[in-house]
Order: structure tokens, then sequence, then C-alpha cells
């Protein structure tokens, strides 16, 4: 494994988290994501968007749709250029009321130091 792509995705990834635990996601993505960015979610919830302002409408879509009670972030976890991030989350879904705790994980792949690909697995109760 090349140290030095281990280490760069290393400082990428806790700038990273370090930004979306201080409530910046919007700055993380702009600083990080790659201009043709791709977001994936799991089979069947929604179709993949492509490209920093995609990106950016998703996450205007799921902060409208949803009031965030508590948030924990834990991470990253650095494997060569890839690094993963836990989200546990309870919110409540404003259409339905229905409070829920979410763990997710994201996987996110770098390419010439910014985030080509992030990939989401998780599950609810």
């Amino acid at each position: 494994m090349n140290v030095n792509i281990q280490e760069s995705t290393k400082t990428i990834a806790e700038d990273f988290v370090t930004l979306y635990k201080a409530g910046k996601a919007d700055e993380a993505g702009e600083r990080y994501w790659a201009d043709d960015v791709l977001s994936i979610e799991p089979s069947g919830s929604m179709p993949p968007a492509r490209g920093k302002e995609a990106l950016h409408k998703k996450g205007e879509w799921w902060e409208g749709a949803h009031d965030v009670h508590r948030m924990d972030i834990d991470g990253p976890y650095v494997n060569g250029n890839q690094f993963i991030v836990r989200f546990t989350v309870d919110l409540t879904v404003k259409e339905t009321g229905a409070r829920m705790k979410m763990d997710e994980t994201g996987l996110y792949t770098l390419k010439d130091g910014k985030i080509a690909e992030e990939r989401f697995f998780y599950s609810h109760n």
C-alpha cells in the first residue's frame, strides 16, 4: 500500500469529518467533492446523484424532510484511497411524524485528492 495515499486520505478524511461534526456539511462537500462526484444510496431508496449541484440539492432535500434530534459521527476509518464514516441519527420524518433511529455508513472513495464517489449503507428502526 502506498503510504502517501494512505496519509493523504487520512488528512482529507479527518478534515471532512471535522467539518461535518461542526455542522458544516456543505463546506465539507464544496471543499472535497470532485466536480463529477457520484452519490449512491441503497438500491431502491433514490436514484444515484452526480455532480456537486445534485449533491447539494440532495442535502437540501434531506434537511427539509427530517427533523434531526441528534447525530453522532464516528470515524473516519481509512484504508488506501477510501474511508468510512458512521452516522447514527435520531430523527423525525416531517411528512409522517415518525420518529426513528438510523444507523448509516458512508464509504468515500478519493481520486486526485477529491471524493469521486460516496456510497451509503444503512438500517433504521
